[in-house]
């Protein structure tokens, strides 16, 4: 059975290329919405020298879309390597100087990110959450107390719980293509990946958010895995998905995915709140760490089931 279409995935670096890998091989309609608070390492860099949103998990995503050929793999690899140097250059992905090159050209990384897709012939679309970079800070408790941590770097090997989420600018310039991507999807799926700044943070943004509240009854929510994100360590599936309902209280998924191993009391307590049905199924590769492509693919299969049962 095919998805509702077209299909938009939400999120940022390792957790969105996960679900594209995914639904590539499912529709060719897929349209990715990419977070771009991310300050650490190359894009940080790039960020603040050019004041350019960062690319790095723009580039990721490209990458998740590349044509299944030679021509496609060999653009991935190319822009995936990254200069080792004693100079400046150092670190630096070659995608990200590339996209970075034609923002400087163009001044849209809509249109920027549109000209790599076509080196890549890539399977679909990227677009930017905004056209600003986002500074994201949260307060984090722990048993020293409570502090106020900003940057996306900073934030994600914080230690604590995590409270009072924000971005800055608090309304940051939004592409229409990307508020008409989510509003025309089918079937829109948010996370998995870094819980507070690269899931939560799309509903900071409000004319994200409200666009994600409208779409609820075609929405799939990918839970995490693992437990390897510092900024959420010990919180577990529950808590994770009690944080998106304090933080979106208007937003209910049709669907959430979780993976059998974490189905619990508490995860159907949230669920049911919801109103949402529940896929579990074993998704999680052999480390535990990181999502299967094809257990996800076929998890999203069942869901489009279940949206189109509910349609």
């Amino acid at each position: 059975m095919s998805l509702p279409e077209p299909v938009v995935a939400l999120g940022g670096g390792h957790g969105l290329y996960a679900s594209l890998s995914a639904l590539r091989t499912l529709t060719h309609r897929l349209t990715a919405v990419v977070t771009v608070a991310d300050d650490g390492g190359s894009s940080g860099r790039l960020r603040a020298e050019l004041g350019m949103a960062p690319p790095g998990d723009l580039r990721m995503a490209l990458s998740a879309l590349c044509e299944n050929t030679e021509w496609g793999h060999t653009w991935r690899d190319t822009l995936q390597s990254r200069f080792d140097t004693d100079g400046p250059l150092d670190g630096h992905a070659v995608g990200n100087l590339l996209i970075a090159a034609l923002w400087n050209r163009s001044g849209s990384m809509v249109e920027s990110l549109d000209w790599v897709a076509q080196l890549l012939r890539a399977r679909g679309r990227v677009l930017p959450q905004a056209e600003d970079a986002l500074e994201i800070s949260a307060t984090v408790t722990d048993a020293l107390g409570a502090r106020r941590i900003v940057g996306q770097s900073s934030l994600a090997v914080a230690r604590g719980d995590v409270s009072e989420l924000r971005i800055e600018p608090a309304a940051p310039r939004v592409p229409e293509e990307t508020i008409a991507a989510i509003a025309d999807a089918g079937m829109v799926v948010l996370g998995p990946g870094s819980w507070y700044t690269s899931v939560l943070t799309h509903f900071l943004v409000a004319p994200v958010a409200d666009a994600l509240v409208a779409q609820g009854p075609r929405s799939v929510l990918v839970a995490n895995v693992g437990d390897a994100d510092i900024e959420t360590a010990g919180m577990g599936r529950a808590a994770e998905l009690r944080a998106m309902r304090d933080l979106a209280p208007d937003f209910a998924p049709a669907v959430v995915i979780v993976d059998a191993d974490y189905e619990s009391d508490e995860v159907h307590e949230v669920l049911d709140s919801w109103g949402s049905h529940a896929v579990f199924a074993q998704v999680q590769d052999p480390s535990g760490r990181a999502h299967r492509a094809s257990a996800l693919a076929s998890a999203f299969e069942t869901a489009g089931e279940l949206l189109a049962l509910e349609s």
